[in-house]
């Protein structure tokens, strides 16, 4: 096992393991370390995990130093200067004629490369802009491509529950999101209704879908057909959550309703799966 500290460069952002290096460090310091970038500031995250060796890779990063005052305003002026940038490329990218969209930019800290960040339909040639930036900054370049739910999740915004959106304020990571999750917790198929800001399938409909998985697991299909002491019966309608089950008994045509424990104490059982 390995004791690792856990660092994340931006709000939200996906947490990286370093090697503490034997420096003492509290939850939220600020420390500078050496990535596949170049040197970055970040906050830390998380203190004395032990992971396997299997979930990192090897050699693992070392912590150059706890980060002080100085390296905060290093990190306020590269904001200005990636601000200033942004507004270069922006001006490159119309004289160019391109048809992508820039999103952000990011200096590294020790300003060894500047990442510009940005969506487009399809594949662009951008040869010549990055000639033109590499000329301008004197420095390295790096034009990233990236999604909606990543444009989403750096741009932020308020989503259609009235909140800041889940992926701009704490998902480090996004998870697969399908529309039988959606099926699953009966909700609107609309796409107005179960989609976010970015035009994807909104995150939460993951959060809890396990509990939904796990509760119909213990209750009939709609369309099945049961035997109920009142005769034969169609579900027609489940309330997962509550464990409820509507039956239209066929012989009454009527709906009644069934938890799933009256179910089972009534013998209740399925007799022929969905037709």
């Amino acid at each position: 096992m390995l004791e690792v500290i856990g660092v994340r460069f931006k709000k939200a952002g996906k947490i990286y393991y370093f090697d503490p290096n034997g420096f003492a460090m509290e939850l939220y310091d600020y420390v500078i370390v050496e990535t596949v970038r170049g040197i970055e500031y970040g906050q830390v995250v998380l203190i004395d995990k032990k992971v396997d060796e299997e979930d990192v890779v090897l050699p693992l990063k070392k912590v150059i130093r706890i980060a002080d005052e100085q390296d905060q305003l290093t990190v306020e002026r590269n904001e200005q200067y990636a601000q200033d940038a942004l507004e270069i490329c922006e001006e490159k990218i119309d004289k160019h004629e391109l048809e992508m969209k820039l999103i952000e930019v990011d200096y590294t800290f020790d300003r060894n490369k500047i990442i510009f960040y940005f969506t487009a339909d399809g594949r662009i040639d951008f040869r010549n802009l990055v000639k033109d930036l590499a000329a301008q900054f004197k420095t390295r370049i790096e034009l990233r491509q990236i999604g909606v739910r990543d444009e989403a999740k750096m741009l932020g915004g308020i989503g259609p529950c009235g909140r800041m959106l889940c992926c701009s304020t704490f998902l480090g990571d996004f998870e697969p999101v399908s529309i039988k999750m959606a099926k699953d917790q009966n909700l609107s198929l609309n796409p107005s209704k179960i989609s976010g800001l970015c035009g994807r399938l909104m995150c939460c409909l993951k959060y809890e879908n396990d509990q939904y998985e796990e509760a119909k697991r213990d209750l009939p299909d709609i369309g099945d057909y049961v035997e109920t002491p009142y005769g034969k019966g169609k579900v027609v309608g489940l309330n997962i959550l509550e464990k409820l089950v509507q039956i239209e008994i066929l012989e009454l045509e009527r709906v009644v309703d069934y938890t799933i424990d009256e179910m089972m104490e009534q013998g209740i059982i399925t007799t022929q799966a969905t037709e």
